[in-house]
């Protein structure tokens, strides 16, 4: 597969892993993989690239008892959606070239580009998991889930998790969420947007064709997600380049250093800030988080 240039997958898989621990998106420095769930069965999708950032060129294996006959098409449709293979940024790095503060951190992870979640159900599971924990918590509970009731395959490097589908977590009960360590507004609020998605009362996919603001609308009428939930799975299930997740703490913070900004910014601040990167605002924020995660020595 090729991706138009530059890309590194090394990057987009971090923003998408985001903590080492993560069990579901695992990277070992070469290739990642990710189990996914198919009719005919659960594969086991592995991409490594080849070739710089400015000639990408993905290898992509995928393992699985039953291999659909149009297991590739799929995978290619999939990888595409979630590495963003097909996104131009071009206009970006033009006015990233003329900007210092955030048009360092762009050309420092020059070839990044906004992963999504393979579904809006997923994006959104994330920010509940995810509301006011640390990171590393929230990966360490989206983990439990996983073993708990994720589909899984065994492969030569052993047994490999994937994220719970919305059929697979609707009948669980809550007292079992909270074992796994949800509290219970939490797992309310899991169970009923898998239920709600599993008996096809809502198709989440659908507002692919919703403006920001009607999608950010609907979504905040889920049981459990407030504006940063919905904001964040804008971002990382619908893939909205102009939304930046003012609500996350870390992102915030980490905004006002690397602006040295003298005091703390709120939700107007920061929109202020980010006025001429407005199209591509959530880029911004993926960048954002890349620069923590190589502080902390992950990149």
């Amino acid at each position: 597969m090729t991706a138009v240039p530059p890309f590194r997958l090394d990057c987009t898989v971090w923003a998408i892993r985001r903590r080492p621990v993560n069990l579901i998106d695992r990277w070992d420095g070469i290739t990642w993989r990710r189990v996914h769930a198919a009719a005919e069965g659960v594969l086991e999708v592995q991409v490594t690239q080849a070739g710089v950032p400015e000639k990408p060129m993905l290898r992509v294996r995928v393992l699985g008892d039953r291999l659909p006959a149009d297991s590739k098409a799929r995978v290619k449709t999939l990888l595409t959606r979630m590495l963003g293979l097909e996104t131009e940024l071009s206009d970006f790095y033009r006015l990233a070239g003329g900007e210092k503060s955030i048009g360092r951190l762009v050309e420092r992870f020059r070839g990044v580009r906004l992963p999504r979640f393979p579904s809006v159900f997923e994006a959104l599971v994330n920010g509940i998991a995810c509301q006011q924990l640390s990171l590393t918590v929230g990966i360490t509970l989206l983990n439990r889930l996983a073993r708990f009731c994720g589909d899984r395959i065994v492969t030569p490097e052993g047994v490999s998790f994937g994220f719970p589908r919305p059929q697979r977590l609707a009948p669980v009960d809550a007292a079992d969420l909270r074992k796994l360590g949800f509290s219970r507004q939490k797992a309310e609020a899991l169970l009923a947007l898998s239920r709600e998605v599993s008996r096809g009362n809502i198709d989440l996919e659908k507002l692919e064709a919703s403006s920001d603001e009607e999608a950010r609308d609907q979504l905040l009428r889920l049981k459990g997600i407030g504006p940063w939930t919905a904001d964040y799975a804008l971002l990382r299930g619908l893939g909205r380049l102009t939304v930046f997740p003012s609500g996350d703490v870390g992102a915030r913070n980490k905004l006002q250093s690397v602006l040295r900004a003298r005091k703390p910014l709120d939700d107007r601040d920061i929109r202020k800030r980010l006025r001429r990167w407005g199209a591509y605002a959530g880029l911004v924020y993926i960048h954002l988080l890349l620069s923590g995660l190589a502080e902390e020595g992950c990149l």
